[in-house]
This record gives structure tokens, C-alpha cells and sequence, in this order.
């Protein structure tokens, strides 16, 4: 059980933190209570603000050894409430903002170490600075911070070719639930000490440690970037097109997602200075992405392997960016549905992963099975076919109150989603994690094994629960 902190705990806490690191102030709170989303609120009687890992340590210290619970928060850019205090108002929310140091980047290694604080685009900026580039890119880099992108495991759109994060970080330092610090920066090929608890802090969402810096991979800048929005009948089309370009294309195919008319339709009325890419409206869309080095001809490969497409049938039209703005407008595209789709109304999304293979079969049968056990409700996929991961956002039925119909019916549509993705072998969280909007579902529907594996893990490294109590196991 944890206890609300006491007036002595939080004055030792100013005590240690100073003005810049402790505040009470309800205007200074008010930003960072509630989720990106709009969807969680709460209350904390204090938000830590540490600028070292000696003072993250000595901050976890005091509160363990008065039973205060912490709710660790990144740029507070997450999609599942997992950074969000509870209404109580007796957790800690620490911030890892001002842990905002690049502290090293060796070149010849390509690993840089960056705190967790880092801003994702300023972390970009700074390897390209090194003729390096950290190959992980989202719609919210400009928010998302290097411990939060850990914690969540998040994807992206390069999981294709270089993985989750997790797949790119070489090391951790963690603050343990008990104030210890864990470091574990060094980035061994081979280290055979049991349990990789480096990996451990990877999408536990803060339940375990508190990420204060990554040493992270990174891979020569790309010399060369070929970038193409095509049009397409369907997404078994678009699973055709994927295998092709991957056979005929390899390494350099680095980014493959699809979307639905409708979705483009949100982008060009809610985002300004966006344009159609095309001539005419197609029902799916694949935005394809290569990189590489300058002699690799990359333009070339790309139009050739979509001109045969284009001759068997299997495109209907597409358009290869001209210059890197191009490249970018058509990102833009991409990483702005989910802003277009907030502005469109309620709707309930859904970050759930299949097989690849599976990933058409899912879009083509779920929004029947939506509708048949809630008339009148529509869905809307897209995300990165080339790893599975769809992104599937359930919306009311025309003409009436959003916000009623999904307070009377989400759940019962949630399990419906989910119910079909464990059908097919997937996941309920892709890349969002888990943190208190999954949670419930997660213990009811995922494997006891795992639940119980998950659970064992946390009661050994968090026995009093202070660590984002409330979020991923509850």
C-alpha cells in the first residue's frame, strides 16, 4: 500500500530539488495533469522536476522510504493515460524534462548516450549534426522524449527496417524503485549475467524504473531518400505491392503505410497547406519510403519497380517525390491523422498489431463485425503494413451523439477489436502500451502465463507498488 506524502516528505523535497525542480503551483500543474488525448485527468500534491540521475535516485529514495508513490512522465505525449496521475491527488508526477542532455555521441561507434529528457527531433538534429541519423521518426517527435519512446517501446514508421526501440537501445540507467541507481549505459555485444534487465525497462511503462538516460544505435545518415504515394484498390493489393518492393528493393525499403480515403479526406479539410498527391481519389493509398546512399539510384529503383506495378495492375497511380519538401508533404499527410481525426469527433482508437499476412484479413472483417453487434458503427484503419501494426479507430454511427454513443458502447466495441486481433495471433498494444485505458482488457483477455510472468516481475522489483501504480498490471 502506498500513503499520501506527508508535509515533511514534500519539504524535503524542495529542500533537495530547489525552486526549479519542486512546484505546487496549481497554473505550473495544470498542463501536465491531464493526457494527450484529453481523455484522464488528475491530481498530484507535487511534480519533481530532477536535473540529474543523482537527484532522480535521491527523489526515489525519499519517497520510498516514506511509501509515496511517483508517476514518471516524458513529454506527456502518450496515448493510453500512462503518464497521468490518479484523481486522488496523493502521487508524485516526476518529470524527466529537464534530464535534457545529449551527453555523448561517439561516431565511429555510431552510439550516442542521451538523457531521457531529450526531445526526440532535438535528438534527430543532433546526430545529423555527426552525419549520423537515429533511425526512429513519429507524427510527435517534436514533444516525445527519449525516455518515454523507451518506456513505451515505441515503433514509428522505420520498424521495417530497424525495429522497435527496442531494437535500438544499447543501454539503460534507470532509477530503481528503491533509489538505487542501475547502470547498465555500456553497450556490450555479449553479456551473459542472467536476465537482460537492460531490456527489461523497455515497455514496462515506469512500473520497474524510472529511465534517466539510453545509449541508442544509430546508422549513417542517408545520402539518398526516394519517397512515393501511390494509389491502390485494396490493402491486399497493398501486402502484394509490399512483398514486391521487398524482393525487388531490400535494405532500402525502410517505411510502407496505408491508409483509406477517409482518412485523407480528414487530412485535407482539418490540416492546412495539404494537398491531394494524386489526380484523383483512390479507396487505399500506400506511402512507401526507401533510403540509402547516393549511388544506390534510389528514384530509379523505385519508379521501375512501381512501373511494373503499374503494368500487371496492381497500382492504380501513384507519385514519387521531386525534392526532400515533397518527401515531406507527403509525411505530413501521414503523421497528421490522428490530429485530422480528433477534429472530426468522438471516436475510439485502437493501437493493436497482427502477423503482416494478417493485417488485410483484419481491416476487410472488423468493421463488419463492428457493425453487426452495433449497428450503424463505422471503423477506419491505416498504420505500418510493413510490421503489422494498424491503427483502428472505431466511430459512432452518423447523426448521433458521439461521446453518448461511446460512453454506452466503447467497451462493448473495444472487446470486439480485440477479441478478433488475439483471434489472429496479435497483440491489444502494438506501440501505445498499455498504461490505465488497456489495462482492465489486458488482464482479462491476454495469457495467464504472461499476466503472471508480468506480475512476478513487478513484485520483485516494486514490492510496495510505488512505481505508476494503476497503470500496465493495475
Amino acid at each position: 500500500m502506498t500513503a499520501a506524502p506527508s508535509q515533511a516528505l514534500l519539504d524535503r523535497l524542495a529542500a533537495l530539488l530547489g525552486p526549479k525542480g519542486f512546484t505546487q503551483d496549481a497554473d505550473a500543474l495544470a498542463p501536465w495533469l491531464t493526457d494527450w488525448r484529453g481523455r484522464y485527468h488528475g491530481r498530484t500534491a507535487a511534480m519533481l522536476s530532477p536535473a540529474s540521475t543523482e537527484e532522480v535516485a535521491a527523489a526515489v529514495g525519499l519517497c520510498a522510504a516514506a511509501g509515496a508513490a511517483i508517476v514518471p512522465q516524458g513529454g506527456n505525449s502518450g496515448m493510453v493515460g500512462g503518464a497521468t496521475p490518479d484523481a486522488s491527488g496523493e502521487q508524485l508526477l516526476l518529470s524527466t524534462r529537464r534530464l535534457n542532455r545529449v551527453r555523448r555521441i561517439d561516431a565511429g561507434a555510431r552510439i550516442a548516450v542521451a538523457e531521457a529528457g531529450v526531445i526526440l527531433q532535438n535528438f534527430h538534429e543532433a546526430a545529423l549534426a555527426e552525419g549520423l541519423r537515429f533511425p526512429l521518426t513519429l507524427g510527435g517527435k517534436g514533444s516525445a522524449t527519449i525516455g518515454g519512446l523507451v518506456s513505451t517501446n515505441a515503433g514509428g514508421t522505420q520498424v521495417l527496417r530497424h525495429g522497435t526501440m527496442r531494437a535500438l537501445v544499447a543501454g539503460i540507467e534507470a532509477v530503481l524503485p528503491d533509489g538505487s541507481i542501475f547502470d547498465g549505459l555500456a553497450p556490450l555485444k555479449k553479456d551473459n549475467r542472467g536476465y537482460d534487465l537492460r531490456h527489461l525497462f523497455c515497455g514496462a511503462e515506469g512500473t520497474l524504473g524510472i529511465v534517466t538516460a539510453a545509449s541508442l544505435h544509430l546508422v549513417p545518415a542517408a545520402q539518398a531518400r526516394a519517397t512515393a504515394w501511390i494509389g491502390l484498390k485494396s490493402p491486399d493489393d497493398a501486402l502484394a505491392l509490399l512483398r514486391e518492393l521487398d524482393a525487388a528493393i531490400g535494405t532500402p525499403l525502410e517505411g510502407f503505410e496505408i491508409l483509406p480515403q477517409p482518412c485523407l479526406d480528414a487530412v485535407l479539410r482539418h490540416i492546412p497547406q495539404t494537398r491531394h498527391p494524386l489526380g484523383a481519389d483512390q479507396p487505399w493509398y500506400a506511402l512507401v519510403e526507401l533510403a540509402g546512399d547516393a549511388g544506390d539510384e534510389l528514384p530509379a529503383r523505385l519508379e521501375a519497380a512501381l512501373g511494373a506495378a503499374h503494368g500487371r495492375g496492381l497500382i492504380a497511380d501513384a507519385a514519387i517525390a521531386r525534392s526532400e519538401r515533397e518527401s515531406e508533404d507527403f509525411w505530413r499527410l501521414r503523421d497528421s491523422i490522428s490530429e485530422a481525426e480528433r477534429a472530426e469527433g468522438a471516436a475510439l482508437q485502437h493501437d493493436v498489431s497482427v502477423p503482416v499476412a494478417a493485417m488485410p484479413r483484419f481491416i476487410a472483417e472488423n468493421p463488419a463485425r463492428l457493425a453487426a453487434a452495433l449497428p450503424g458503427a463505422r471503423a477506419l484503419s491505416f498504420g505500418h503494413l510493413g510490421d503489422g501494426n494498424i491503427h483502428h479507430h472505431v466511430q459512432p454511427p452518423a447523426g448521433v451523439d458521439g461521446a453518448a454513443w461511446l460512453a454506452a458502447h466503447g467497451e462493448a466495441a473495444s472487446r470486439i477489436v480485440y477479441t478478433h486481433v488475439i483471434e489472429l495471433g496479435g497483440s491489444i498494444s502494438a506501440e501505445h502500451g498499455i498504461g490505465q485505458m488497456k489495462r482492465d482488457v489486458f488482464a482479462a483477455l491476454d495469457s495467464p502465463a504472461r499476466l503472471a510472468a508480468l506480475r512476478g516481475v513487478k513484485a520483485g522489483l516494486d514490492p510496495q507498488g510505488l512505481f505508476n501504480p494503476g497503470k500496465l498490471l493495475g
